[in-house]
């Protein structure tokens, strides 16, 4: 009898084990699989966007010099093209968007000087044409997102942590001020849109890294705060949020949701995380599988994600991977 039971709390033991390993596994659906390397030289702090389904790449730094090259990638063949190189100052931490088939690169840091100005490339042309100069400060560390025919672009570090905020009109090429997202000020956030809401996550500021998310609604001009992107006693939602908080993470929308990769904080990280802002809510992922790195480049395309270039330590990057989210897990591939 006594066999039998101990017999009996072994299956129950290891169904339980089982049941826990099941529900992991399905936490952290997702396929990392990885591409050609890009084309230009390894880097860091580079900006992207990507124009009617063609993602671009350009700016950053390589270990001794800032970049002003500039590349097309073609995701569905996956190889790059090298476009007209960024006119002006050669820079790394500038910001990135497109807007109504155009795109946009601005401020950063040439290795002296903070910068401030602004150009719009177009792809019909391959020409660059320089714009009026972003309104705030310059700076570096902002981020950046498009919602309809606008673009918006604060935060960052000017010989102070930022956390003003400016929309931009391409029809007028005018900048106009709107109200500074709520919280601290913050450098090396990450920003995104999606259904027509900008977000701005994290960053850091005084020391800390932040554990917040705001969410920009054009149609009213505010700025509300969402759940808290850290481990938080609430039983409404996940109380592991413990490693969503970051700095110079990518952000990636794919199917109505956002992942969220790589970046550092105190060290350099690769757990990805996805968001749902239908339910403000989080599921962590499958990890990034290339090497760990920070300042890197994401962008997307269909029903994939893709991340590219980034540092660890003074070791630079040309690899990139793509994701797909909604995949199993497969370790060969």
């Amino acid at each position: 009898m006594k066999i039998n039971y101990l017999i009996y709390l072994f299956l129950c033991l290891t169904f339980f084990i089982s049941a826990c390993n099941s529900e992991d596994e399905e936490e952290l659906n997702g396929n990392w699989s990885e591409q050609y390397d890009f084309d230009g030289v390894p880097r860091s702090d580079a900006v992207g966007f990507v124009i009617d389904g063609n993602p671009y790449l350009g700016t950053g730094y390589d270990g001794e010099d800032r970049l002003n090259d500039f590349w097309a990638y073609n995701a569905t063949q996956n190889y790059w093209t090298q476009k007209a190189d960024l006119p002006g100052i050669p820079r790394n931490g500038a910001i990135g968007m497109a807007i109504e088939g155009k795109g946009y690169i601005g401020t950063g840091y040439d290795g002296d000087q903070k910068l401030n100005d602004f150009w719009e490339y177009d792809p019909e042309t391959n020409t660059w044409e320089q714009k009026a100069d972003f309104a705030g400060t310059a700076r570096y560390g902002s981020v950046s997102f498009t919602i309809g025919d606008k673009g918006y672009v604060g935060c960052g570090y000017d010989d102070n942590h930022l956390k003003d905020f400016y929309e931009y009109s391409p029809a007028s090429n005018t900048w106009t001020k709107i109200i500074s997202i709520g919280g601290s000020k913050r450098r090396d956030a990450t920003a995104f849109a999606i259904n027509g809401k900008g977000y701005v996550l994290s960053g850091i500021d005084n020391g800390t890294y932040l554990g917040d998310l705001w969410e920009f609604d054009p149609s009213t001009g505010t700025w509300t705060e969402k759940r808290k992107i850290t481990d938080y006693t609430d039983e409404d939602f996940d109380d592991d949020y413990t490693s969503i908080s970051r700095i110079n993470g990518v952000a990636f929308d794919v199917n109505g949701k956002v992942y969220l990769a790589c970046g550092s904080k105190g060290s350099i990280i690769n757990n990805v995380w996805e968001y749902d802002p239908t339910t403000d809510l989080w599921a962590e992922k499958t990890a990034f599988e290339g090497a760990i790195r920070t300042e890197a480049v994401g962008f997307s395309v269909g029903s994939n994600g893709f991340v590219t270039t980034g540092r660890s330590s003074s070791y630079y990057f040309d690899d990139i991977w793509s994701f797909d989210p909604d995949a199993e897990y497969d370790e060969n591939y």
